[in-house]
C-alpha cells in the first residue's frame, strides 16, 4: 500500500518536476532532505536573542551565519559599525562567473534582551518566537537555497553576494554610514534579492515589486502662555496645542492619496513640554487654567516615489505655515528615512521569472502584493540601482509583536523557489 501511495505522489508531481533541469530537481531534493536541518538552524537562530541594540547578541547572530557560509566557499567578513552605534553588517561574497546576484536579510530583530519573548516555540507546522519571520525565517532561507545549489553544484560558478545587516529594525546614524556597504553593493549587482517575510493574503502567496518609504518628521508649536479665560482671544490667541490640533487634523483632511499615509506616534503639549533626543519619550506638564506655550509631536510618512514624498512634504508644509493667531509652527523631516522602492519594469520582469520557476515547480503564481501593506525594508538602498525582488523569506504574521510566527512548511517551498530562481539569474 505505501508503494503504491508512493506511486501516486510521483506521478502528480513528475509534471511540474520534468519542466526543471536535473540540477533544479537535485536542488528541491536536497531542500526537502534538508527541511528539519533548516528548522534546528531557525531555532537555534530564534533562541540568540539579537534585539538591535544588544551588539554582542547581533554579533553572535553573525557568527552562526559565517558557520554557515564559509563552508560553502563563501568569503565572510564583518563589517563593525561603532561609529554608528551599531555592531556591524555581515558581508559575504561569492566569486564567480555571470551576473552578481546580491542577497539581502538582517541578523537583528525589535525584541531586545529585556523582552519577556525570548523562546523558539514549535507546534506542528507553526513556530512562534522573537523575530522568527523578520527575519531569522529569511535567514534560514537564505541558507537553505545556498545549500541545495551547493549539493547540486550550481553554486560552484554563482556570483552572490550577501549583506545581512544589524540595524535593519532600528537603523544607526548617520544612515549614509550605516547603509554605506549595501548600497556600494547595490551598484555592482546586475539582481538584489530580498528575504524578509513572504507576503501572503488567504492562503495565497505574493511578490513583492514595490515598499514604500519610511520619512520621520517632528513638529513643533508654540503660542503665548497665560490665563485660560484669554484663550482664542486678540492678545493671547490659541496657543500650541489648538494650533498642534489645526495641523493635524488639516494633514488628516488634506493629504490623502493612494499609497500615501501619515501616521503621528507621539504627541505632548504644555507649559512646558518636551521631547527626549530619541524623540521616543515626550513629556509635558501644565494647568487647566494656563493656555499651552508648547506642544510636540514625531510621525512619519511612507510614499511609494521620490515624486510622492517631495509633494507630500510640501503640501505639509503649506498647512503648517498656516498659523493661527499669536501662534507659531516649525514642520522638520528627519534626514536618515528609508527611500521608496519603487515598482519599476525591471522589477517586474524579476517576478515574472520567479513565476516561471513557480511554474516549474508546480506552485501557483504569485501576483503584485499591495505595497500599501507592506512596512519600509533595506531593499530600498538599492533598488535605485538595480532591479530589486522583495519578500523572498518565510510566511508568517504578527511581525514586531509577542507571539510573532511562521509557518515551517513554508521554509523549503521559499528555498526552493530561491535556489531555482539564484540559479537562473546567475547564468543569463
Amino acid at each position: 500500500m505505501r508503494y503504491l501511495l508512493l506511486l501516486a505522489l510521483l506521478a502528480l508531481s513528475s509534471p511540474a518536476l520534468a519542466r526543471l533541469a536535473p540540477a533544479e530537481r537535485r536542488i528541491a531534493e536536497t531542500v526537502d532532505r534538508e527541511a528539519a536541518r533548516t528548522v534546528a538552524l531557525l531555532e537555534r537562530l530564534v533562541n540568540r536573542n539579537s534585539g538591535t541594540l544588544n551588539l554582542e547578541g547581533v554579533r553572535a547572530v553573525g557568527e552562526m551565519i559565517r558557520a554557515e557560509l564559509e563552508p560553502l566557499g563563501f568569503t565572510v567578513r564583518w563589517v563593525d559599525m561603532a561609529e554608528t552605534g551599531r555592531a556591524g553588517h555581515l558581508v559575504a561574497t561569492h566569486a564567480g562567473r555571470g551576473r552578481n546576484i546580491l542577497l539581502i536579510g538582517h541578523l537583528d530583530t525589535v525584541f531586545e534582551p529585556d523582552s519577556p519573548f525570548q523562546i523558539f516555540t514549535r507546534n506542528g507546522g507553526r513556530a512562534t518566537g522573537p523575530g522568527i519571520g523578520d527575519d531569522k525565517g529569511g535567514l534560514v532561507v537564505i541558507v537553505a537555497a545556498l545549500r541545495a545549489m551547493h549539493s547540486a553544484g550550481t553554486l560552484r560558478t554563482a556570483n552572490i553576494t550577501i549583506v545581512l545587516t544589524g540595524d535593519e529594525e532600528r537603523s544607526g546614524t548617520p544612515l549614509a554610514i550605516a547603509r554605506r556597504d549595501l548600497i556600494e553593493a547595490g551598484r555592482i549587482a546586475d539582481y538584489a534579492l530580498e528575504f524578509e517575510n513572504l507576503a501572503t493574503d488567504d492562503g495565497r502567496d505574493f511578490g513583492s515589486v514595490a515598499r514604500r518609504s519610511s520619512t520621520n518628521w517632528t513638529l513643533t508649536t508654540r503660542g503665548r502662555t497665560g490665563h485660560s479665560s484669554g484663550v482664542c482671544g486678540a492678545e493671547l490667541g490659541c496657543g500650541a496645542i489648538y494650533e498642534l490640533a489645526r495641523i493635524l487634523d488639516a494633514f488628516r483632511r488634506e493629504l490623502p492619496e493612494p499609497n500615501l499615509t501619515y501616521n503621528v506616534g507621539v504627541i505632548a503639549g504644555g507649559t512646558p513640554a518636551t521631547i527626549d533626543a530619541d524623540g521616543f519619550r515626550a513629556a509635558a506638564s501644565g494647568k487647566t487654567n494656563i493656555i499651552a506655550e508648547t506642544a510636540i509631536a514625531r510621525g512619519d510618512i511612507r510614499t511609494l516615489s521620490p515624486e510622492q514624498e517631495t509633494r507630500a512634504r510640501a503640501a505639509m508644509q503649506a498647512i503648517v505655515a498656516q498659523h493661527l493667531p499669536r501662534t507659531g509652527a516649525e514642520l522638520v523631516f528627519g534626514e536618515d528615512g528609508y527611500p521608496p522602492m519603487a515598482p519599476t519594469d525591471g522589477n517586474r520582469a524579476l517576478l515574472a521569472r520567479l513565476n516561471r520557476v513557480n511554474r516549474d515547480l508546480g506552485l501557483a503564481e504569485m501576483a503584485e502584493f499591495d505595497p500599501a501593506r507592506r512596512g519600509a525594508a533595506d531593499s530600498s538602498f538599492v533598488a535605485g540601482d538595480v532591479d530589486t525582488l522583495a519578500g523572498l523569506g518565510a510566511a508568517g504574521g504578527g511581525t514586531h509583536a509577542e507571539g510573532e510566527w511562521v509557518d515551517l512548511d513554508s521554509l523549503p517551498r521559499q528555498a526552493k523557489r530561491a535556489a531555482v530562481l539564484i540559479t537562473r539569474l546567475t547564468r543569463n
